[in-house]
């Protein structure tokens, strides 16, 4: 089982549990868990555990690593940046910084639309902040957000020739 939604359904099918009794027993609201059982809302492990812990059960998350699939330019980017980030300590950021701002000042004069525009100006409070931390995580992320801040990245030109080249020889 893997929908949060069946787990639930199949929990309360178990202990014989009304909707409305498990409303009066969690606190949540009836209409949310039935909208928890037909899918249509959104519902996390915690909610899960908690409703979950009313009729005497406890929800165990089982993590297991999955690779991500990205398409050609994602994964060269993804390839590209996560070698960047290998190097990036706070005196490379410092050594980095004005490179990064000419950069994000060019694509400010050539990008339009959402989203990224924001992303520039996240890129732009990222650099400015010297968030080392917030850096490696769009450097690195696999999720849309991250993925979408690369495509407008400051980084260009601060990787050596050889390591790019290896970068893209593996995201071939």
């Amino acid at each position: 089982m893997t929908n949060r939604g069946e787990v639930l359904r199949d929990v309360m099918r178990d202990t014989g549990i009304t909707q409305s009794e498990l409303s009066r027993i969690s606190g949540v609201r009836q209409p949310s868990i039935s909208q928890y059982l037909s899918g249509h809302g959104h519902l996390s492990d915690d909610m899960l555990d908690r409703l979950l812990s009313c009729m005497g059960y406890r929800l165990e998350v089982i993590r297991r690593p999955v690779r991500q699939e990205l398409g050609r330019s994602p994964r060269r980017s993804w390839e590209l940046h996560r070698r960047l980030s290998s190097h990036l300590t706070s005196t490379t950021l410092d050594e980095w910084r004005p490179i990064m701002l000419h950069n994000l000042e060019r694509l400010r004069e050539g990008t339009r639309g959402q989203p990224h525009l924001r992303n520039l100006d996240r890129w732009q409070h990222l650099v400015d902040e010297g968030d080392l931390t917030g850096l490696h995580r769009v450097m690195t992320g696999l999720d849309t957000d991250s993925i979408e801040m690369r495509e407008v990245s400051p980084m260009r030109g601060l990787l050596p020739q050889s390591e790019r080249s290896a970068a893209l020889k593996l995201a071939s």
